[in-house]
């Protein structure tokens, strides 16, 4: 009996150890999950240090920066130069215009004598050396000023326009319709789409 009991005993004390050594394993085995966790969050944490770290590189260099900013200048004094030379050429434009036009107003009544001239020689002398000379020179300078864009003001038959026409003189006709020239007392003359001077007109009705 007695060897029985050490026995027992005996079986007692190598099974204890057995439940510390899983315990122990047990133990163990926790902070390898800690471990696992901390691993698993360990990530995030070096992106979010990555992404800081190129945020830091991507910053542009001094050089880069100088050359943007003269690039910026040289692009901005290119359209200033081309805004200049089109308000030059624009401007040239309407000086040569107007140079023009003050030219040929003052060549207006040079052309207003002629035609009188001319109306004023009977049929009989029309073949006289003269007349035929002063109606080759009219019809010379006429053709120079269409050459240059002058254009007489077409009135006698046309509906009256005050863009064009000047109505001086009014006459009742049921005969004829409303608000139209019968007759032009002075020629009126455009330069290309400006007038240089009104047609003065009688308007009927």
């Amino acid at each position: 009996m007695e060897e029985k009991r050490e026995f027992e005993q005996e079986e007692t004390m190598t099974e204890e150890p057995v439940e510390e050594t899983k315990e122990t394993d047990e133990a163990q085995e926790e902070p390898a999950d800690i471990e696992q966790e901390t691993a698993e969050g360990e990530p995030e944490a070096a992106t979010e240090e990555k992404k800081g770290f190129f945020k830091k590189r991507e910053k542009k260099d001094k050089k880069d920066e100088q050359i943007a900013e003269l690039t910026d200048k040289v692009k901005r004094q290119l359209a200033e130069f081309e805004n200049f030379r089109n308000r030059t050429e624009k401007e040239k434009a309407q000086m040569y215009t107007i140079g023009a036009k003050s030219v040929i107003e003052k060549l207006l009544p040079v052309v207003d004598s002629f035609e009188r001239g001319i109306k004023s020689i009977p049929e009989e002398e029309k073949e006289n050396p003269i007349a035929s000379g002063m109606e080759m020179i009219y019809k010379q300078l006429m053709t120079a000023l269409t050459e240059l864009g002058v254009t007489p003001i077409e009135a006698v038959g046309k509906e009256f326009d005050p863009d064009f026409h000047n109505a001086v003189m009014h006459v009742d006709d049921e005969e004829l319709g409303e608000n139209i020239v019968v007759e032009e007392l002075q020629k009126g003359y455009q330069y290309k789409d400006a007038v240089l001077r009104y047609s003065m007109v009688k308007v009927a009705n």
